[in-house]
């Protein structure tokens, strides 16, 4: 018998900000600016391919590395990345996730639409990620541009 594919769900925060896209931009793909938002990137580079990871709270099996890779990368307009961590052995924090964020940059007549998307969440095994995440990613995207506007 076939297993039905779990239900995934998806963090969508989409704002209005008053910088321009080579802007943010710079601050999406400059690993110093990175860790000013939302954490140190080892490896980054805007670059498809390139393989690259954080660092956080470990938790259970889990090292608390999140391995990324470069998965789309459009100057000024768009930057896709894998986002997986976690361990087949945690419930809760620290769960299996293998997700995909996505930023889309788009001119705005007073500045920059910023779109967040963080898709690949299965629940229910990834609910505590998806119900923290979607909380972060709220309060990192006002920081991403407090950091764009410092060059401003």
């Amino acid at each position: 018998m076939i297993e039905p594919k779990p239900a995934t769900q998806a963090i969508i925060v989409d704002e209005v900000l008053p910088h321009a896209p080579e802007t943010f931009w710079k601050a999406l793909t400059s690993s110093e600016l990175i860790a000013r938002w939302i954490m140190e990137p080892s490896g980054f580079a805007p670059v498809e391919g390139t393989r690259f990871t954080f660092k956080t709270t470990p938790a259970g099996a889990w090292d608390g590395t999140i391995r990324c890779q470069v998965l789309e990368v459009v100057p000024n307009e768009c930057l896709a990345y894998s986002w997986k961590g976690g361990d087949d052995g945690n419930a809760g924090y620290g769960s299996r996730l293998d997700t995909v964020v996505t930023w889309t940059l788009t001119r705005a007549a007073n500045g920059t639409r910023v779109r967040l998307v963080h898709s690949g969440f299965e629940l229910p095994r990834n609910e505590v990620a998806f119900t923290n995440m979607g909380r972060g990613w709220k309060s990192i995207l006002p920081r991403l541009g407090d950091v764009a506007g410092e060059d401003d």
